[in-house]
């Protein structure tokens, strides 16, 4: 059994799983699932001042940041006891293409040739982790809300602008992985 929670799970248990949690957190206590609103909350929590954006009852979300521990915690957990010693699997033609990138360690979940301590300190590694970062929290906040909470919980409730968000995450996906990160990546 334990072996079986060691192997990446396929989409067609995973996908529902991680659906199944829109009606349950609805039907619990008709809370909505996301997880860049816990990053306010904090900040509501820990920034004194008359701030309005941040002046709310963050009591009432108090549970958003316990499941955002529990990500966490879970994630810990999986890295300590349930992680496969085995090398990430990459398409064969995907290697061919990164390799000539200069990217060749798949031996963790993120290749050490772009995420890791050393290559934060190179044009490259900068670009990706801390700019890419950066727009990460720029569009989340611009979008009033991350891919999970727009495509899981938006898309769901038939929310509109969660459908136009969405949309706008895959375009601007896939615009990063056909035509700017090649360039990044010859850096």
């Amino acid at each position: 059994m334990l072996e079986w929670f060691k192997q990446p799970w396929p989409w067609y248990i995973a996908g529902p799983l991680i659906g199944l949690t829109v009606p349950a957190l609805l039907l619990l206590g008709n809370k909505t699932f996301g997880v860049s609103s816990s990053m306010r909350h904090i900040c509501a929590i820990t920034i004194p001042g008359k701030t309005p954006y941040f002046r709310y009852d963050w009591k009432k979300e108090a549970w958003n940041l316990f499941f955002v521990a529990g990500i966490l915690v879970g994630g810990v957990i999986v890295a300590l006891w349930f992680s496969n010693p085995a090398p990430v699997q990459v398409n064969p033609e995907l290697s061919k293409e990164l390799a000539a990138y200069g990217v060749t360690d798949y031996s963790k979940i993120a290749p050490a040739d772009l995420f890791s301590w050393t290559s934060l300190f190179t044009l490259r590694g900068f670009l990706l982790i801390v700019v890419g970062g950066f727009l990460v929290g720029f569009g989340t906040r611009y979008a009033g809300g991350c891919t999970s909470g727009h495509a899981i919980m938006g898309i769901s409730n038939l929310q509109l602008p969660s459908l136009i968000a969405t949309c706008c995450f895959m375009i601007g996906g896939f615009v990063m992985t056909w035509l700017i990160l090649p360039y990044i990546l010859r850096l």
